[in-house]
């Protein structure tokens, strides 16, 4: 059951339109303002207070309501809650949108364009930037979002759901990324500000959060790409960059795929390959796309273990 509902969530998603005005995401920016209002008073329990309630509370709510459909109406009403719960919390659409028009401006010569497209979308300068830059820019946001949306999602997913907890990790893993980066925004809002504790709060638990399934992406990128090069890359980069999840899933990328990256935040450069170049954007597509198959055999392989079990 839990390929087919992944399966369904992925085909769901990917047929719906963009929206920014997505009424889930609305609800739950008011769920976490909620939680930071009435509960950060500037104090480290009181941001894990928040935390608690603006994570914690909706994914247990998800597994709650997955759990009583499951015993008062059967697998069937248990599954569809799951296909709801993934359709809202998986995002291809996030980032391949604005990777396939920054492609297109790319590949038709028209840099500017791709300037102006990476800046609204990463909301960065990108003004001065040169045509491998804007590249490599590109190959890093989209990896790094391909993670988040797809992967990351994934990884609690399944982790959870094969003990009996459902969708609820799905939940929890979307809803840690995005109080993290909620409350780093809100915090430089004068209309809104959150603490420093409660942002320290959502970036140390995000960090945990994230550890399994950022080096769950890295292993995948490194079976369906260049594995001795993405694990040689991978354990250069660790020494140096403990506990930064995000620098773990772009060294796996730099090696898997041979490019050379330099990850953003001043951190030092990733991998020793070829310089980023407009066909190394179909490469990276290639391989979320493999890695995509893989999890889908794997989670296939899963249900049918636990069906024949």
């Amino acid at each position: 059951m839990s390929f087919i509902s992944v399966l369904v969530a992925l085909l769901l998603e990917q047929a719906r339109p963009l929206s920014r005005g997505n009424p889930v995401h609305a609800s739950l920016r008011a769920w976490v303002r909620w939680s930071s209002r009435n509960f950060d008073a500037g104090k480290s329990f009181h941001g894990w207070l928040a935390w608690g309630f603006s994570v914690m509370g909706p994914s247990l709510f998800v597994m709650g309501v997955y759990w009583t459909l499951d015993v008062c109406l059967g697998w069937l009403a248990a599954g569809l809650w799951t296909v709801a719960v993934l359709y809202a919390t998986l995002g291809f659409r996030q980032f391949s949108f604005h990777f396939t028009q920054i492609r297109d401006a790319l590949a038709d010569g028209d840099e500017g364009r791709a300037r102006v497209l990476l800046a609204n979308w990463q909301q960065i300068d990108a003004s001065e930037l040169p045509r491998s830059e804007i590249v490599r820019h590109v190959i890093e946001h989209s990896v790094l979002s391909a993670h988040r949306h797809v992967f990351g999602v994934l990884s609690w997913y399944s982790l959870l759901a094969a003990v009996g907890f459902g969708p609820a990790g799905a939940v929890l893993y979307r809803l840690s990324e995005f109080v993290a980066r909620y409350w780093r925004h809100t915090s430089l809002s004068h209309h809104q500000p959150v603490s420093e504790a409660l942002k320290q709060t959502a970036d140390d638990a995000w960090a945990v959060v994230d550890w399994i399934p950022s080096r769950m992406t890295a292993l995948s990128f490194a079976v369906v790409g260049s594995f001795e090069e993405a694990i040689d890359c991978w354990r250069s980069h660790e020494p140096r960059f403990a506990g930064d999840n995000d620098s773990v899933v772009l060294a796996a990328t730099s090696g898997a795929v041979n490019i050379h990256l330099l990850t953003t935040d001043n951190r030092t450069e990733q991998g020793t390959g070829q310089v980023p170049e407009v066909a190394h954007l179909a490469v990276v597509v290639g391989l979320v796309w493999r890695t995509v198959v893989m999890w889908m055999l794997l989670l296939a392989l899963l249900t049918l273990a636990r069906l024949l079990g």
